[in-house]
């Protein structure tokens, strides 16, 4: 510093400050004025007031961007498994114990070590059977991990963090560098207002001091919110691996049929649906189930609407899942199964059926009152169904058939008003859809009436349309997990199937890598 001033010419710096010297005469030339006019006060009290405003909207100016800042953070995705629950609040307890005085942004290295603590939370989640369960990580999955988070936070930083994208690391370490050097100049030039201008001074000390200590809080809420989000980012990665959802390959697991779809679309093909029709994406899977003569191949009719033919589509009974492609609008692609009666399908054979199912039909007829068979069925089912950690249960929607069956009996004049019920039909109808709802322990909403007789198709288009697209979110969620286990275990029957070919012609060369010596073998290697 001290040769540097050795360098300067001191008559250039002379130079800047006869220029500037006028324009800074003007503050204490114009204070004396204020003083002998008996403005000084009111003068003092219109800085002070503002001051105090513009501290005002600094403040409310930095509140609401630290509402938006944590407002961005990462959130649990809707499309994991029930078990990634427990594993994601385990990575928000840690979030929140990160203190940015551990973690100095200057030190790179020990962001692995926050990376590493969030896997190990992880990973003890769903292996608390395992010592080490953070070695249960693959090579190439733990690379992944990596590449994703650095990716998305990267992401963050250029969306949120103004100027980031001409920020250079150097620049940062320079700045880091140059900070006390930056300090003493302050100095300086503080010590050089008291001297020049002491009012002036006392507003700007008082100004730099609440000023600086909203900057300071801005930093400190900007690490904080960098290390969290960091977290964050890693633990979703990790859970999405740790629950066996992370896939090497960035494929849509639903851009095409699963195995099973795949064959399922080739037997649809056989009941009136072209070849053309089979290729696109993986279907939903839509379930009907339900009692025998309960009327469930008549719901499926009733479904195709204007695509197929109402009468004749599909035999009266079936003696096995049968799958038909629906088509409609609001729905990509669906496969949709008329089954057997419930009760002729053991309890093993209904939840295969159900595993599969991104959807299910329950249909229950509304002048059968002995629904216990039922009751026992659906109690079992959705038992199986909840007991799996990896997989949501698919939404149910029980479909009320045969309400022109009640009495009376004879009449018929849809449509019927069933929340303000006048006529006996309509109360029938109300009645037979709240005891349903109590019999088989569903919400009234998802208990839907409908009529499938011939010459009276009644609520199907509309009402249990309707609740079928309502449930279409998380019955896409139940279909990701499904495409997501199905396409696991095809990427580990892949990776095997190519390591063991890879293993399998290193051996057929390894005589003649042998016989050939070390240029043979780089010949041969792959």
């Amino acid at each position: 510093m001290k040769a540097l001033w050795r360098r300067l010419d001191r008559w250039w710096l002379l130079i800047p400050l006869l220029w500037l010297l006028p324009f800074a005469a003007l503050l204490p030339i114009g204070l004396l004025w204020l003083r002998e006019a008996g403005l000084l006060l009111v003068w003092v009290g219109l800085v002070s007031f503002f001051g105090a405003a513009g501290y005002g909207l600094h403040l409310w100016l930095a509140r609401g961007q630290r509402r938006e800042l944590f407002g961005e953070q990462t959130r649990p995705n809707p499309d994991w498994p029930p078990a990634a629950d427990g594993a994601w609040a385990l990575v928000e307890a840690l979030a929140e114990r990160v203190d940015p005085e551990d973690w100095p942004l200057e030190e790179g290295m020990k962001f692995g070590l926050l990376a590493q603590q969030t896997l190990e939370e992880v990973a003890g989640y769903f292996h608390p059977e395992v010592d080490q369960p953070l070695l249960e990580l693959t090579l190439p999955h733990g690379l992944l991990i990596i590449e994703r988070a650095s990716r998305d936070l990267r992401e963050s930083i250029t969306e949120h963090i103004p100027f980031s994208h001409r920020l250079s690391v150097g620049a940062v370490a320079r700045a880091y560098r140059w900070k006390p050097f930056a300090e003493r100049l302050l100095g300086l030039y503080r010590v050089g207002q008291w001297v020049v201008n002491p009012t002036h001074a006392l507003l700007s000390e008082a100004w730099q001091h609440l000023r600086g200590h909203g900057y300071a809080m801005a930093r400190e809420d900007l690490h904080r919110w960098l290390l969290r989000e960091f977290v964050r980012k890693v633990g979703t990665y990790a859970i999405e691996l740790y629950s066996g959802r992370l896939l090497l390959s960035d494929t849509d697991p639903v851009s095409r049929p699963t195995v099973r779809s795949a064959q399922d679309l080739k037997v649809a093909v056989g009941v009136g649906v072209s070849e053309e029709a089979t290729q696109g994406p993986e279907p939903l899977r839509i379930l009907v189930l339900g009692r025998s003569n309960s009327g469930k191949s008549s719901l499926i009719n009733a479904l195709f609407g204007q695509l197929r033919a109402a009468t004749d589509l599909l035999p009266a009974t079936t003696g096995a899942a049968t799958p038909y492609r629906l088509e409609r609008e609001g729905l990509e692609v669906a496969l949709i199964f008329d089954t057997p009666g419930a009760e002729q399908v053991k309890r093993e054979g209904l939840r295969t059926l159900a595993e599969e199912a991104d959807m299910i039909l329950w249909a229950s007829a509304a002048h059968r009152a002995d629904r216990r068979s039922e009751r026992e069925a659906l109690d079992a089912l959705r038992a199986e169904l909840a007991a799996r950690s990896d997989r949501r249960p698919p939404p149910l929607l029980v479909v009320l058939t045969h309400i022109d069956r009640l009495r009376p009996p004879r009449e018929w004049r849809p449509p019927y008003d069933l929340s303000h019920p006048a006529d006996p039909k309509s109360k029938n109808i109300a009645a037979a859809v709240a005891a349903v709802a109590g019999d088989l322990e569903v919400p009234i909403a998802k208990v839907i009436p409908v009529c499938l007789a011939e010459g009276r198709v009644y609520n199907v288009d509309d009402t249990l349309w309707v609740a079928m697209l309502e449930q279409m979110d998380q019955a896409q969620r139940v279909r990701l997990l499904r495409c997501q286990d199905a396409r696991r275990r095809e990427e580990n029957w892949a990776l095997l199937g190519r390591q063991l070919a890879t293993a399998g012609r290193l051996l057929l060369a390894l005589p003649r890598r042998m016989a050939g010596g070390p240029e043979k073998a780089r010949e041969d290697r792959p």
